[in-house]
């Protein structure tokens, strides 16, 4: 996890010279984005010119490899027909550039992307139908499926053994679960920990390997209206925490963000479910595992956010964010348990993916 100095910090003059220097464009406004632990940022620079500038910190920034690949995985996408950002090249024709930069802690590198600014709303903004959960689901399985045809000559950078977000990498939470000392919910986190240890990663060479996105959350998807009722996907944000991985882990982490901001939460995961499996049908493995993998997610969702507000405290309200519903969320699934919540999940998903096959 990156370290709280390593975080930019960069000012809107920072912005506006840096970005002068390296694409010779003037912005005429400078909006902040939110961001987990970079710097972004939405810049106008005419009426239909927008891109969004993004500068990753500084731990990141000493793996350039990482970050090319994240950057030629979005143009992948975006040839094959998904709403994926492009990068703009400097000047000088480079796709990203490592500056020093002076963020308060001396003089730092930073790599910085200067990429179009997609249209929508993020998914959090619009009520959470099934038809957008449906669409969510079908997405993150057709984005997986075009970047398992992606080729590059360092594709093995994204193994990232020691990936605190990788749900292969589950058990790494255990040195930070004291973060949670009093809190009645890190009992549940420790349960589920030992649960993914004895029956998932005995397991794991029965799910189909894939490339994940690793994060397609409520935050990092983008949508516009389709028709009065209706909306579709207009974008895909920030492939930071991208990794080799199984196709059944995007699946999990799809259907906990979606469950985040839903009031009916448990049905959630029918109608993300339905549209994943309108591409990639679950085998027996993957299907078995999906509940514990929802709730695995939660428990790097929580520990990770403690972890990092001890590091940046200015940035509690974003950080957080997951936190607030997701110990509610999670205690509600364990309470309940596997056979119940599978049952709800598998049983409505199956009637969710005959009625569209009916549309159809």
């Amino acid at each position: 996890m990156a370290l709280a100095e390593s975080k930019p910090n960069l000012s809107h003059l920072q912005v506006s010279e840096l970005v002068k220097r390296l694409f010779d464009l003037t912005p005429s406004q400078i909006h902040p984005l939110p961001s987990y632990d970079d710097q972004n940022f939405h810049l106008v620079v005419s009426e239909d010119k927008e891109y969004v500038l993004k500068v990753m910190n500084s731990e990141d920034s000493q793996n350039p490899t990482l970050l090319e690949l994240q950057t030629h995985a979005m143009t992948f996408l975006h040839e094959r027909g998904l709403p994926a950002q492009t990068v703009l090249p400097t000047t000088s024709g480079q796709v990203m550039s490592l500056e020093d930069i002076d963020c308060g802690f001396g003089m730092q590198k930073y790599v910085v992307r200067l990429l179009t600014y997609l249209p929508g709303t993020t998914i959090t903004k619009v009520p959470c139908s099934p038809q957008i959960l449906y669409e969510a689901g079908k997405m993150a399985a057709k984005m997986d499926t075009v970047l398992q045809e992606m080729e590059h000559p360092q594709l093995h950078v994204l193994q990232r053994e020691k990936f605190i977000w990788s749900l292969s990498n589950i058990p790494l939470l255990e040195p930070y679960l004291h973060l949670m000392d009093g809190d009645p919910v890190q009992q549940v986190v420790k349960s589920v920990i030992q649960l993914y240890k004895t029956c998932v990663q005995p397991k794991l060479g029965s799910f189909r390997k894939c490339i994940n996105h690793g994060d397609f959350n409520d935050h990092n998807i983008l949508v516009q209206p389709d028709d009065s009722t209706a909306y579709k996907i207009s974008g895909i944000l920030d492939f930071g925490d991208m990794s080799s991985g199984y196709y059944v882990f995007e699946l999990a982490i799809t259907i906990m963000y979606m469950m985040i901001e839903n009031p009916t939460s448990l049905d959630v995961a029918r109608d993300v479910l339905a549209g994943w499996e309108s591409v990639i049908p679950l085998n027996e493995a993957e299907r078995d595992a999906l509940y514990l993998l929802v709730l695995c997610r939660f428990c790097q969702s929580l520990v990770v956010a403690r972890h990092t507000v001890v590091q940046h405290p200015e940035n509690k309200d974003y950080l957080m964010i997951t936190t607030k519903t997701g110990i509610r969320h999670l205690c509600r699934l364990w309470e309940l348990g596997k056979e119940v919540v599978e049952k709800r999940w598998f049983q409505n998903a199956a009637q969710d993916s005959g009625l569209q096959a009916q549309e159809v």
